[in-house]
């Protein structure tokens, strides 16, 4: 089915100033079309994008799509603001893969895991909007559950939590085991 292209640039519109991904049947709802439509109009849009010309692309999270920047693209947006992407300390990554495998997860849970504390990395990762508090734990002083959040797959480029690389922990088990071994033996 051939789209006006005003159809086109309207859905174009909705994914770029939409706060938060949009699912299929809202775009429909708002544009008066279909889901197949809808589809076929993202397909278009992602072909478009496709051109190294372009600096666009729409992502897909968690069964919503938004319309963004390509990856490539962030050193010349960083030179607009002027302001050099911070990264993450190795504790606020610890936290942050804490997190995801493992939510909903309490503080004490990750403090527990890591050995130390984590107060700091964690309001770091809420900061940032990588991590939400989601809930509360039933039990003695109700302790606040952590999950990730939108922005956290929007940032690793993931369409949802089911993207996230599998771990294998025998394996990381049997490699920790074989590096303390070296270090005893070189002592």
């Amino acid at each position: 089915m051939l789209f006006r292209e005003t159809e086109i640039a309207g859905l174009e519109a909705l994914l770029l100033v939409a706060g938060e991904p949009l699912t299929i049947e809202h775009l429909a709802n708002i544009l008066d079309l279909n889901s197949p439509d809808i589809l076929e109009l993202l397909s278009e849009l992602r072909q478009r994008y496709s051109s190294p010309a372009c600096g666009f692309m729409i992502f897909e999270v968690n069964g919503g799509f938004k319309l963004g920047t390509k990856p490539e693209m962030s050193h010349y947006i960083e030179t607009l603001y002027h302001q050099p992407t911070q990264g993450l300390s190795g504790a606020a990554l610890e936290v942050l893969a804490i997190i995801a495998y493992k939510q909903p997860v309490t503080k004490g849970e990750i403090d527990f895991l890591r050995g130390v504390q984590s107060d700091r990395a964690l309001a770091t990762l809420v900061e940032k909007g990588l991590t939400k508090e989601i809930g509360r734990k039933e039990g003695p002083g109700r302790p606040i559950l952590y999950g990730t959040t939108e922005q956290f797959l929007l940032h690793f480029g993931l369409k949802s939590l089911k993207n996230l690389p599998e771990l294998d922990f025998e394996k990381m088990r049997e490699e920790a085991r074989e590096e303390l071994d070296e270090e005893l033996d070189k002592e």
